[in-house]
């Protein structure tokens, strides 16, 4: 199953903000877009996004840039799946990107009613992706508590 999926495309003049640069707000669509890819890729059925958190913007991406925004998936619970997602962005002519932005996203698989679906769950392999996965479900207990 595929728990990484990574978009590549190039920074278009039709993204530019008032300050020349592209909006934030494309770059939080483009987020939405990666993640919900990884998410229906590790479900095999339609998700929906429930939660965007701690959106954080590095660097402002250029207009022509070539631009890469990679969603891998962390945690799943029984319909839910928390997801990371990085955004590179860089010069297509120097060859390096760096991070401009990242974020969680937790997207639910539902069925045709838009009731919540059991999803496969996820089991990291390395060191890593186990402790990123225990963050994941940390961050996703805590929302949990605070909207009881």
């Amino acid at each position: 199953m595929t728990s990484a999926i990574t978009l590549r495309f190039l920074a278009e003049p039709s993204t530019v903000n008032f300050g020349g640069k592209v909006h934030g707000g494309t770059v939080m669509k483009w987020i939405d877009e990666a993640g919900y890819a990884c998410a229906t890729a590790w479900a095999k059925r339609y998700c929906v996004t429930v939660f965007i958190g701690s959106i954080r913007f590095h660097h402002p991406i250029m207009i022509g840039d070539l631009v890469e925004v990679e969603a891998r998936l962390l945690y799943t619970g029984s319909s839910s799946m928390n997801i990371a997602v990085e955004v590179r962005s860089g010069d297509i002519k120097g060859g390096e990107l760096t991070k401009t932005a990242e974020c969680l996203i937790v997207f639910v698989s539902v069925d045709s009613h838009g009731r919540p679906m059991q999803v496969t769950p996820f089991a990291p392999t390395t060191a890593e992706g186990k402790a990123e996965a225990e963050r994941a479900r940390s961050r996703l207990d805590a929302a949990k508590a605070k909207d009881r």
